[in-house]
C-alpha cells in the first residue's frame, strides 16, 4: 500500500513559468515531466514567438496560462498553484522553462517526502541538479557563518536536511503552501524560492534534497573565467543582478531571514559589486543596475525592474 501511495503522481501537477523560451528546451521540458505527473500547466509571462500556438493546437495535455504582461516569476508560480488548487490536485511541481527533470524524478521526490512526512514536518523536497557545463552535481546548502556548508550527495539512498531548495524542481503538497504562504510576488524573480523557504522555516518546517532525484537544471546566462586562474563565475544579465541586489536587501528586512545568512551574506555583495562592475562586462551597466538595485531594496522598492533603468 505504502509503496502504491509512494508512486502514483497522478495528484501532481506540474507548474512551468515561461518568459521567451527556447522552443526546443521547452518541448524537451514537456516530454520529461509530463508523464510523470497528473498534470501540466504553462503560465507564459507575455512571450514573442508562435511556440504557444504550437502547444495550443499540437499538445492538448498541456494547459497554457497567458499573462497579459511579464508579471514576474512569484506571481506566474502563484497563478499555476491556484490553477492545480482549484481542479483538485494535492501538489504542485515547480519548475523553470530551462530545466528537465530525469525519468522517475516525480516519483522519487512523492516517495521521499510521504516517507520523510511520517516524522516531520516537511515543506517541500527537491531533486539534485546539474548543469551540464559543470563536472559534478550541484550541493544541497545548509546556512552557516563564515560560509555555508555544502552537503553532496554520496549514494541514491539520502535525503539531505537543507536550509534552502532551488524553486525548479521543488515539489510541495498545497496544504503547506496554506500554511505557509504563496510566493513573495513583490520580489518579482530572485531569491523568490529562499524567501520561500525560510518562511517555511521559521514556520517549523524542514525541506529535503532527495538525491535519488535527478534533473538536468540550466543555472545563469554563462560561464566565464575569472582573471588570474581563479576559476569561473556563473555570470547573469545586468537586470537579473538589478534584482539579485535588491532582493537580498529585502531579505535582509524579513523576520524569517537566519541572521547567520544575512552575516555571511553581506561579504557577497561587495563581491558581485567587484567581479561584475570591474572584472566582468558590461562592466558600468552592471554596476549601475546593481547600485540602483542596493537603493531600491534600501527604499523598499518592489515588482519588476524599473523601467528608466532598462533604457
Amino acid at each position: 500500500m505504502t509503496d502504491t501511495l509512494a508512486t502514483d503522481t497522478s495528484a501532481v501537477c506540474a507548474v512551468i513559468v515561461t518568459y521567451q523560451p527556447d522552443a526546443a528546451a521547452l518541448n524537451a521540458l514537456l516530454d520529461a515531466v509530463t508523464p510523470q505527473v497528473g498534470a501540466v500547466v504553462v503560465v507564459d509571462n507575455a512571450s514573442d514567438g508562435v511556440w504557444r500556438q504550437t502547444i495550443e493546437h499540437t499538445r492538448p495535455d498541456i494547459a497554457l496560462l497567458r499573462q497579459p504582461c511579464n508579471v514576474g516569476l512569484a506571481v506566474a508560480q502563484n497563478a499555476g498553484i491556484d490553477w492545480a488548487r482549484g481542479r483538485g490536485y494535492s501538489h504542485v511541481l515547480l519548475l523553470d522553462q530551462d530545466s528537465e527533470p530525469c525519468a522517475g524524478m516525480v516519483a522519487a521526490l512523492l516517495k521521499a517526502l510521504l516517507a520523510l512526512s511520517t516524522d516531520n514536518k516537511v515543506a517541500a523536497v527537491g531533486p539534485r541538479f546539474h548543469d551540464r557545463r559543470e563536472d559534478r552535481d550541484a550541493p544541497f546548502v545548509r546556512v552557516g557563518f563564515p560560509r555555508s556548508q555544502k552537503l553532496w550527495c554520496e549514494s541514491d539512498a539520502q535525503c539531505i536536511a537543507c536550509d534552502f531548495l532551488i524553486s525548479s524542481g521543488a515539489l510541495i503538497p498545497l496544504a503547506v503552501i496554506d500554511q505557509v504562504g504563496a510566493m513573495d510576488a513583490g520580489l518579482f524573480i530572485d531569491n523568490v524560492d529562499m524567501e520561500w523557504s525560510f518562511r517555511a522555516r521559521a514556520k517549523g518546517y524542514a525541506l529535503y534534497g532527495v538525491c535519488a532525484a535527478t534533473m538536468h537544471h540550466h543555472l545563469g546566462d554563462e560561464r566565464r573565467p575569472l582573471p588570474f586562474g581563479l576559476g569561473k563565475i556563473v555570470v547573469h544579465g545586468p537586470s537579473r543582478l538589478y534584482y539579485m541586489m535588491r532582493n537580498r536587501l529585502r531579505l535582509y528586512g524579513m523576520r524569517q531571514t537566519p541572521a547567520v545568512w544575512i552575516a555571511q551574506d553581506v561579504p557577497r555583495v561587495l563581491v558581485k559589486l567587484l567581479f561584475f562592475g570591474v572584472l566582468i562586462g558590461p562592466r558600468w551597466r552592471n554596476l549601475r543596475f546593481m547600485l540602483r538595485g542596493l537603493w531600491d531594496g534600501l527604499m523598499g522598492r518592489q515588482g519588476a525592474c524599473p523601467a528608466d533603468l532598462l533604457r
